[in-house]
């Protein structure tokens, strides 16, 4: 099919579709690789559809910290389910080709819950802040009509920082050669390596887009967490520090499940160019498939009004 492609006399070129890769190197095995791979997709989905069910099923989770958990495990089902397919189908059935217009489709969702995600966990910091700091005006200040606007804030937020990135890999011309992507999913940063034009504006739009999401939400988490420990510092009582503590754990793991991975995807396609493919191609999936794993089992090991809300929901499908 590539092969019938013409490539003569052409002075604009956008290739029809892109080639993905599994994991290099280990293409004989791929079919052993998918057992892992649909296994943790299942537990992402599972799992944080779970959390939702046990949120809207217990009246009295119905509460911000909850919310905002809700807010966290539909994220990561977006997640999931940006990179589930194509990832499934070239491990399965090395159906290894992604439309032009659909590589692009992917990646701005892919991108756009990543960057929903690192805004819900700053969110949830905030929240963290006030529990801690003033716990008398913690149901007055995060109101249900304050979590709903803070929550159309997120979306907005990523919608606008992203919108552009589609228009800018649309402009450019590409390489009727370069037409392999290092993943089986579409990321900005490797789509806009297979062109033959400049891509300074799109490097300058990504990395903008880094630093005025992920990069200012690390940012606010951290000053979160001054402040936290500066007040959890100024409680008299040892184990009332220990119990405030306690309840930013969960969160706290969260967020470096979240942004390690992230820092190590951004570091290494700025400067990992000379590291063998396989190390970009398992960076990357821990970085979009781990979180969704980690976080449901994050929060019903740590929280046990989730865990018993979860137990109930089981119970009552197996009843049923």
């Amino acid at each position: 099919m590539l092969s019938s492609w013409s490539f003569a006399n052409i002075s604009f070129f956008q290739p029809p579709a892109f080639l993905m890769v599994g994991i290099p190197g280990l293409e004989a095995v791929h079919g052993w690789i998918s057992i892992p791979f649909s296994s943790m997709y299942a537990a992402a989905l599972t799992g944080n559809c779970l959390i939702l069910l046990a949120v809207r099923r217990t009246p009295s989770l119905h509460q911000p910290m909850y919310y905002f958990l809700s807010m966290l495990a539909l994220t990561d089902v977006g997640l999931t389910l940006s990179t589930m397919p194509t990832t499934l189908i070239v491990l399965w059935f090395d159906h290894r080709l992604i439309g032009f217009n659909a590589c692009l489709v992917q990646m701005f969702f892919l991108h756009f819950f990543s960057v929903v995600e690192s805004s819900v966990l700053l969110a949830m910091s905030f929240d963290r802040f006030v529990a801690i700091s003033n716990p008398l005006h913690y149901a007055s200040v995060l109101t249900n009509s304050v979590i709903i606007r803070i929550g159309l804030a997120i979306v907005a937020r990523a919608t606008v920082s992203l919108f552009p990135g589609p228009f800018l890999l649309r402009r450019l011309n590409y390489c009727p050669g370069k037409i392999l992507l290092s993943h089986s999913f579409c990321f900005h940063a490797d789509v806009m390596k297979r062109a033959c034009a400049d891509i300074t504006v799109n490097i300058i739009y990504g990395l903008y887009v880094v630093l005025s999401t992920v990069g200012i939400d690390s940012l606010l988490i951290v000053l979160s967490y001054t402040l936290i420990l500066h007040t959890v510092m100024s409680l008299a009582s040892p184990r009332e520090r220990i119990r405030a503590l306690n309840t930013c754990v969960s969160h706290i793991l969260a967020v470096l499940v979240f942004f390690i991975p992230v820092i190590g995807v951004s570091m290494i396609h700025r400067f990992g160019r000379h590291l063998p493919p396989i190390v970009h191609a398992l960076v990357a999936y821990v970085y979009l498939v781990v979180p969704p794993v980690l976080n449901p089992i994050i929060y019903s090991v740590k929280s046990k009004p989730i865990r018993e809300a979860m137990l109930r929901v089981l119970r009552g499908k197996r009843k049923g």
